[in-house]
């Protein structure tokens, strides 16, 4: 049976979400619980994509494979007796032998969050990115504008991506400000690497003042990565959710 899992996890103690040698990773932690259950047989789990060391996520999907019957509502406690706790299946349903959590994505969305507190706050350092300066959000909202819709986005990937067509549709950008927590939200049908870290530094850069918005369109063609703000910090970025069609 195909088991299709929502997952979350804290990824201030991971390298990221993908297996990598000698590092720890929540797909290194997911798939030894599995073995565990399995009496010891390996089994592979694949994720709608990856995240990077410090990335959070809220709404992570998995798929894999099993040949042991549990009920479906048993799954997440089955699991997670085997999982640390910086790690929490959520939910888990049986699916289509032809799922696939990578394939079958229709959109993701993030959101990024920046504490604006004047004083820093060491309990959420890991959590939030740390900006108590000024901002315009007038000119953010500005700047937003031309970042919605169907565009080439190299000029907001690092030079490391895997990627050749950088071409990305964003459905929906928006912030909102809550106590001391600024919360930007970005839906797309994909995201470059590091695109959505690189968004927020631009966006912020638009704020402080120091990037006029309307050159979003002329830095969007040049497709220039050094034209855009500073990728913004893993800690503050969270997957909040995967769609598919249903």
């Amino acid at each position: 049976m195909r088991v299709k899992c929502t997952v979350s996890y804290d990824g201030t103690g991971f390298s990221g979400f993908q297996i990598q040698p000698g590092q720890r990773t929540v797909q290194g932690e997911i798939e030894r619980g599995l073995k565990k259950l399995h009496k010891g047989q390996e089994v592979k789990v694949f994720a709608s994509g990856r995240t990077d060391a410090g990335v959070h996520a809220i709404g992570q999907v998995l798929h894999f494979d099993t040949e042991i019957y549990i009920p479906e509502s048993r799954w997440p406690n089955a699991l997670n007796s085997l999982l640390p706790g910086d790690v929490a299946i959520q939910a888990a349903a049986f699916t289509e032998d032809d799922f696939h959590a990578r394939y079958h994505v229709r959109a993701k969305e993030y959101r990024y969050k920046v504490s604006r507190s004047e004083v820093r706050d060491v309990f959420s350092r890991n959590y939030a990115y740390h900006y108590p300066y000024k901002l315009d959000y007038v000119k953010m909202r500005e700047a937003i504008k031309f970042l919605i819709g169907t565009h080439d986005f190299t000029s907001f990937c690092s030079a490391k991506t895997d990627k050749e067509d950088r071409i990305r549709t964003l459905y929906d950008i928006e912030f909102y400000e809550e106590d001391d927590v600024l919360t930007f939200r970005f839906v797309g049908d994909g995201f470059l690497y590091n695109m959505v870290r690189i968004l927020v530094g631009t966006l912020i850069n638009a704020g402080r003042g120091v990037l006029d918005p309307y050159r979003i369109p002329d830095i969007l063609k040049a497709r220039d990565r050094s034209l855009c703000g500073k990728t913004a910090p893993g800690s503050g970025l969270y997957l909040w959710k995967v769609y598919y069609d249903n």
